[in-house]
């Protein structure tokens, strides 16, 4: 079946499926599926992985941010496969969807998680090179600070700074993904606003921690 990608109605149906995988739930599918506890009924009831990490179960962490991180990825690698010649207007409205599926889930009644994974899947989707930049500084501010939320709001910071980079690094740099990225991290830090809050006042749970009794 041949695709007007032209069509302005073919651009919207990749954006609302873009949103429709990102509002795919990992986390809650996965501790279904190996018997744990709904991570939104524990820790900081949020439905990711770090929360899932604190049932005690490194796998199912594991698998939580694979999945988060792979629908990331695969929503724009979808687009670009059915779309060669998508524009990058359209791919940057893309990009966006599938981490607002993340943050508020059709499947979740829009309660979904703060979007860290599926950032990292956009980002590896839109340049490698740029995910592993931010994949590093996420970790290294996570094995210094042992705050994931903290090294998330550093490394969203640092994204599209490092974006911007990239014609030096090698890269060509498009308007419309800097003001994607810009967007992605300004809502990545308003959905950390609790988090914030914690760290502030010291309250905020380590990377490790256990849900209590």
């Amino acid at each position: 079946m041949a695709f007007d990608t032209s069509s302005p109605y073919f651009a919207a149906a990749l954006v609302v499926l873009a949103y429709l995988i990102g509002s795919i739930p990992f986390a809650v599918v996965v501790s279904r599926l190996m018997g744990l506890q709904d991570p939104r009924s524990y820790g900081s009831k949020n439905p990711g992985a770090t929360n899932v990490l604190r049932s005690g179960s490194k796998p199912a962490a594991a698998l939580t941010l694979l999945g988060d991180a792979a629908k990331g990825w695969f929503a724009l690698w979808l687009a670009r496969h059915l779309a060669p010649d998508l524009s990058w207007p359209v791919y940057a409205v893309a990009a966006l969807a599938v981490f607002l599926g993340h943050l508020y889930p059709v499947t979740l009644g829009f309660k979904g998680g703060k979007g860290v994974a599926t950032a990292l899947g956009v980002l590896l989707a839109i340049q490698p090179m740029l995910a592993l930049l931010v994949a590093l500084t996420w970790l290294l501010m996570a094995v210094v600070f042992r705050y994931s939320s903290l090294a998330a709001l550093i490394a969203a910071v640092c994204a599209p700074l490092y974006y911007l980079l990239g014609g030096t690094l090698g890269w060509a740099v498009h308007p419309q993904v800097t003001t994607a990225l810009v967007i992605l991290a300004a809502l990545l830090i308003y959905r950390h606003k609790a988090n914030i809050q914690r760290l502030v006042s010291g309250a905020e749970s380590k990377i490790g921690s256990k849900k209590k009794a």
